[in-house]
């Protein structure tokens, strides 16, 4: 499902609906995209590990429920409902899910790049 946002046009989704664990991994939704951002929601199996990587935009990580740990440029935040994470472009991270984790992850445009 991704919904593409027309100029001044607006949307509405219930995130908790959208959320499906997969037995293993991670599985991943564009809820919504534009020219400036793009919103995925990430659901992740208990015990997923993503290895560490760098993106080159700035992105947000708004946690819905679950629990893992973001290891982000060597410090590690522990992710839970209701975190909120701001990574700038190109910081390294990974990330560990101790249990089923959903979250929302928004790339917006990196200032850098301008």
């Amino acid at each position: 499902m991704t919904a593409i946002a027309p100029n001044n046009a607006t949307f509405t989704t219930q995130l908790k609906t959208l959320i499906e664990y997969p037995p293993a991994g991670v599985l991943s939704k564009v809820v919504l995209q534009d020219k400036a951002c793009q919103y995925t929601l990430f659901c992740l199996a208990a015990d997923t590990d993503i290895s560490e990587h760098t993106a080159p935009r700035n992105a947000t990580v708004n946690v819905i429920e679950g629990r893992g740990i973001l290891t982000l440029e060597g410090k590690e935040i522990i992710l839970e409902p209701g975190v909120f994470v701001f990574m700038p472009g190109s910081a390294p991270h990974a990330l560990k899910a101790e249990e089923n984790l959903a979250f929302l992850l928004t790339f917006s445009e990196n200032p850098k790049a301008s």
